[in-house]
């Protein structure tokens, strides 16, 4: 079934449209813009043309779903397979199923939402130019990454978005960003270095770098031994990526240094390119390597929920100097804990739980650290104890829409019923509780055990983080001159130089003083916070949304991931 019957060429088209059109844009986004379009501020220009062009790729992602025939989610739709490198066999060959289409939408949603957030506040750093194409080049690798159908253009578009991201965290960051942004790049390189030589090793054992033949062949052409060293050495990338625990520590660096919208793409966006390939590639294609590694994958992935839930406690506890962004971070390790130990049991119920759990987790944490970058916006800081004070930040009474929505968004993060957070969660413990048949059940069914055990740790420091942050009473009176906010103003973000927001200000990474209290300098009244701004409500709205619909209707999203799994499973045959 299709909601509207579009012809294979122009699926075709709109998918090759999809990878390429961010590319066309960023090298548009770093030439002279034309003078009928530079308007009375070419930074504003080039903002709007990147609004203009993620807009335009979130449309034909919009309609690739809406042509996909949902009847036949199994079936690669939208196909183009073109000779590229005839001496390797490396072709051009692009396609969607069930499991890639979700997350096609999804990052060209959340890089939608980043640039129009970004038109209204940018953060500060180079030429506007830059930015935009970075985020645009970045775009490009990860739909890129989910769309290819050769092991080594996989590489090259797992590679591109490496250099942008680290661009975005060196120059547009906060904080230690030079000492981030070569941390998650050395970590990533060394990590993509053995991935590369897996891949090559399957391609040169094989045949074929073209992952459909390979998955329908379901390892039969290589033997256990060189299945082993594939899942290995291409596991090793995939798990620097995901990330998983211990090669995660550049992720809480990283995320605490960039800029908000870095850490949304970030967090909704890169980390998915891991798990996606170990689903598209490592269980097709080395059943037998994986079956090896399964428990080991399932150990790390368990000791990864509880310890990045027991950092979130300790980061969370008073007088600890938490960093709210540094909190969030490692709560992804926990998250992605859960989908790697989903893919670990090797069944449909478990993978299925973290496909779910990959979406779920793009749109509840990028939503987390668009509002905790909101926070941070308008205290100045994101650290626990300044914000909580002596009588807590009051989210509630100073902020009641912003704080509510926090809450909203951390309740759906620690895995409420009817939220979006709940199924994949929920999956994986099923899917470890009976798991593929040659794995140890009880090991599994312990793994399950210290998994629930997770949870309760999650659902513990959300609910702290939004004691602190949200509960508490205002102070009734206080006087703001400009003396007393200087030394606030001299710890707080920088303000933008170049682009304007759209009501002609400059754009700034935090708020000015009145706007921060709503008074005159040295007027003495209730101090109050901006609560969501206009922007903010548009760029989150969809977010929520999709939390809400996902938690209420999981059958959208498993009736596509379901018969591409059950076929992936069984090597290509449904």
């Amino acid at each position: 079934m299709t909601v509207i019957d579009i012809s294979a060429s122009v699926m075709q088209f709109l998918l090759a449209f999809v990878v390429v059109a961010p590319l066309l844009g960023a090298v548009a986004a770093l030439l002279p813009a034309p003078p009928g379009l530079k308007g009375n501020n070419p930074d504003q220009a080039v903002l709007r043309h990147g609004v203009t062009v993620t807009g335009a790729v979130l449309i034909a992602a919009i309609v690739l779903a809406v042509g996909f025939d949902h009847d036949h989610p199994a079936t690669m739709q939208a196909t183009t397979d073109i000779s590229w490198i005839p001496a390797l066999d490396v072709r051009i060959h692009l396609g969607i199923d069930g499991i890639s289409l979700p997350l096609l939408v999804l990052t060209a949603l959340l890089t939608f939402l980043c640039a129009l957030y970004s038109y209204f506040k940018l953060p500060a750093g180079p030429s506007p130019k830059a930015f935009v194409a970075l985020v645009l080049v970045l775009e490009s690798g990860t739909l890129a990454t989910f769309a290819v159908l050769d092991l080594l253009l996989f590489f090259l578009a797992f590679e591109m978005v490496l250099i942008p991201m680290y661009f975005l965290i060196a120059r547009w960051g906060s904080g230690q960003r030079q000492a981030a942004a070569w941390k998650f790049i050395l970590y990533t390189l060394l990590g993509s270095v053995v991935m590369l030589l897996g891949i090559l090793l399957i391609g040169l054992k094989s045949g074929t770098f073209d992952m459909v033949a390979l998955a329908t062949d379901n390892g039969r052409g290589l033997t256990t031994s060189v299945q082993v060293i594939a899942v290995l050495a291409i596991g090793l990338g995939l798990a620097v990526k995901t990330p998983m625990w211990p090669l995660h520590s550049w992720l809480p660096d990283a995320h605490t240094a960039a800029p908000t919208v870095g850490s949304v793409l970030l967090a909704g966006v890169l980390l998915k390119m891991g798990t996606y390939g170990f689903v598209r590639i490592l269980l097709p294609i080395t059943p037998d390597g994986m079956r090896t590694f399964a428990p080991y994958l399932a150990a790390f992935a368990v000791v990864g929920i509880v310890y990045g839930s027991l950092a979130c406690l300790a980061l969370a506890r008073t007088g600890a100097k938490g960093d709210l962004k540094r909190l969030i971070a490692y709560s992804s390790v926990g998250h992605m804990g859960f989908v790697l130990l989903g893919i670990a049991t090797m069944t449909p119920t478990g993978v299925n739980g973290a496909l779910f759990a990959n979406i779920a987790h793009g749109l509840i944490t990028g939503l987390l650290f668009f509002l905790v970058g909101a926070v941070k916006d308008r205290y100045g800081t994101a650290d626990l104890d300044t914000l909580a004070g002596a009588t807590g930040a009051a989210l509630y009474g100073r902020a009641p829409r912003l704080g509510a929505l926090l809450a909203f968004t951390a309740v759906a993060s620690l895995g409420l019923p009817g939220l979006a957070g709940f199924w994949g969660e929920m999956l994986t413990l099923f899917g470890a509780y009976s798991p593929a048949e040659g794995l140890s059940r009880p090991a599994f069914r312990t793994f399950m055990a210290i998994g629930a055990f997770g949870t309760l740790l999650t659902a513990a420091y959300m609910l702290i983080v939004v004691r602190r942050v949200c509960m508490g009473e205002p102070p009734t009176h206080t006087r703001l001159s400009p003396d007393d906010r200087a030394p606030q103003a001299a710890h707080g973000p920088r303000r933008a130089d170049g682009p304007q927001a759209a009501d002609g200000s400059h754009s700034t990474d935090g708020p000015r003083p009145s706007e921060a209290t709503g008074t005159r300098p040295g007027a003495s009244t209730t101090p109050e916070l901006a609560d969501i701004q206009t922007y903010e409500a548009v760029t989150w709205t969809p977010l929520a949304a999709l939390t809400v619909l996902a938690g209420l209707w999981p059958a959208v999203l498993l009736g596509l991931t379901d018969p591409a799994v059950q076929q992936l499973l069984a090597g290509g045959k449904s």
